[in-house]
Protein backbone atom coordinates (compact mmCIF):
# COMPACT_ATOMS: atom_id res chain seq x y z
CA UNK A 1 0.00 0.00 0.00
CA UNK A 2 1.36 3.26 -1.34
CA UNK A 3 1.53 6.29 1.77
CA UNK A 4 1.68 9.60 0.41
CA UNK A 5 2.66 12.91 1.90
CA UNK A 6 2.12 16.27 0.09
CA UNK A 7 4.49 19.35 1.05
CA UNK A 8 5.48 22.63 -0.40
CA UNK A 9 2.24 24.43 0.74
CA UNK A 10 2.44 28.29 1.91
CA UNK A 11 1.42 32.01 2.68
CA UNK A 12 2.30 33.79 -0.99
CA UNK A 13 0.55 36.70 -2.55
CA UNK A 14 -1.72 37.06 -5.47
CA UNK A 15 0.21 36.21 -8.52
CA UNK A 16 3.32 34.61 -7.00
CA UNK A 17 4.06 30.44 -7.24
CA UNK A 18 4.26 27.71 -5.57
CA UNK A 19 5.49 24.16 -6.25
CA UNK A 20 3.81 21.38 -4.59
CA UNK A 21 5.71 17.62 -4.26
CA UNK A 22 4.04 14.59 -3.03
CA UNK A 23 6.40 11.79 -2.41
CA UNK A 24 5.44 8.23 -2.32
CA UNK A 25 6.49 5.55 0.20
CA UNK A 26 5.67 1.77 0.00
CA UNK A 27 4.98 1.09 -2.98
CA UNK A 28 6.43 1.76 -6.65
CA UNK A 29 5.17 5.44 -7.64
CA UNK A 30 5.61 4.63 -11.59
CA UNK A 31 2.39 1.68 -11.54
CA UNK A 32 0.01 4.57 -10.33
CA UNK A 33 -1.96 7.53 -11.97
CA UNK A 34 -1.37 10.42 -9.68
CA UNK A 35 -3.94 13.52 -9.42
CA UNK A 36 -3.91 16.82 -7.29
CA UNK A 37 -7.16 17.71 -5.73
CA UNK A 38 -7.91 20.42 -3.49
CA UNK A 39 -11.11 21.87 -0.81
CA UNK A 40 -11.02 25.13 0.25
CA UNK A 41 -13.09 25.71 3.87
CA UNK A 42 -16.65 24.60 3.73
CA UNK A 43 -16.57 23.63 0.12
CA UNK A 44 -16.11 20.05 -1.36
CA UNK A 45 -12.92 18.52 -2.36
CA UNK A 46 -12.48 19.02 -6.23
CA UNK A 47 -10.27 17.82 -8.51
CA UNK A 48 -7.19 20.14 -10.05
CA UNK A 49 -4.98 17.70 -12.24
CA UNK A 50 -4.67 14.46 -13.08
CA UNK A 51 -1.32 12.61 -14.84
CA UNK A 52 -1.35 9.18 -16.38
CA UNK A 53 1.07 6.27 -15.53
CA UNK A 54 4.58 7.16 -16.65
CA UNK A 55 3.25 10.80 -17.74
CA UNK A 56 1.93 10.25 -20.91
CA UNK A 57 -1.73 12.32 -20.31
CA UNK A 58 -2.11 15.03 -18.15
CA UNK A 59 -5.59 16.61 -17.68
CA UNK A 60 -6.57 19.89 -15.68
CA UNK A 61 -9.58 21.58 -14.60
CA UNK A 62 -10.23 24.59 -16.35
CA UNK A 63 -9.78 26.72 -13.87
CA UNK A 64 -5.84 26.22 -13.75
CA UNK A 65 -5.28 25.91 -17.32
CA UNK A 66 -2.44 27.37 -18.27
CA UNK A 67 -1.07 28.23 -14.76
CA UNK A 68 -0.54 24.52 -12.94
CA UNK A 69 1.56 22.27 -14.68
CA UNK A 70 1.55 18.96 -12.96
CA UNK A 71 4.91 16.50 -13.24
CA UNK A 72 6.27 13.14 -12.32
CA UNK A 73 9.59 12.11 -11.56
CA UNK A 74 9.10 8.12 -10.86
CA UNK A 75 12.84 7.42 -9.97
CA UNK A 76 12.58 10.14 -7.42
CA UNK A 77 9.02 8.51 -6.27
CA UNK A 78 7.50 11.91 -6.52
CA UNK A 79 4.59 13.83 -8.45
CA UNK A 80 4.65 17.71 -8.84
CA UNK A 81 2.33 20.61 -8.75
CA UNK A 82 3.80 23.71 -10.09
CA UNK A 83 1.63 27.04 -9.56
CA UNK A 84 2.50 29.84 -11.61
CA UNK A 85 -0.22 33.09 -10.97
CA UNK A 86 -1.87 32.40 -8.19
CA UNK A 87 -4.55 33.89 -7.55
CA UNK A 88 -6.67 34.31 -4.18
CA UNK A 89 -9.73 31.52 -5.31
CA UNK A 90 -6.52 28.52 -5.60
CA UNK A 91 -6.61 28.89 -1.47
CA UNK A 92 -7.09 25.32 -0.46
CA UNK A 93 -5.72 22.68 1.22
CA UNK A 94 -4.64 20.65 -1.38
CA UNK A 95 -3.52 16.61 -1.63
CA UNK A 96 -2.44 14.18 -3.80
CA UNK A 97 -4.06 10.91 -4.48
CA UNK A 98 -2.68 7.72 -6.30
CA UNK A 99 -4.26 5.63 -8.25
CA UNK A 100 -4.49 1.57 -9.53
CA UNK A 101 -5.97 2.91 -13.00
CA UNK A 102 -4.09 4.38 -15.66
CA UNK A 103 -4.95 7.62 -14.74
CA UNK A 104 -8.36 8.74 -12.97
CA UNK A 105 -10.26 12.53 -13.47
CA UNK A 106 -12.72 12.04 -10.54
CA UNK A 107 -12.14 11.57 -7.10
CA UNK A 108 -14.03 7.99 -6.69
CA UNK A 109 -11.22 6.91 -8.94
CA UNK A 110 -8.56 7.34 -6.53
CA UNK A 111 -7.41 4.45 -4.42
CA UNK A 112 -5.12 6.13 -1.92
CA UNK A 113 -4.94 10.03 -0.14
CA UNK A 114 -1.61 11.54 1.55
CA UNK A 115 -2.58 14.48 3.72
CA UNK A 116 -3.08 17.69 2.55
CA UNK A 117 -0.83 20.96 2.35
CA UNK A 118 -2.54 24.38 2.67
CA UNK A 119 -2.06 26.81 -0.31
CA UNK A 120 -3.03 30.42 1.32
CA UNK A 121 -3.24 32.81 -1.91
CA UNK A 122 -3.70 36.67 -0.26
CA UNK A 123 -4.43 39.97 -2.74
Amino acid sequence: QVQLVAAGGGLVQAGDSLRLSCVASGGTLSSYGMGWFRQAPGKERKSVASISVRGGSMYYVDSVKGRFTSSRDDAAHTVYLQMDSLKPEDTAVYYCAATTSHVAKLLAGYDYWGRGTQVTVSS
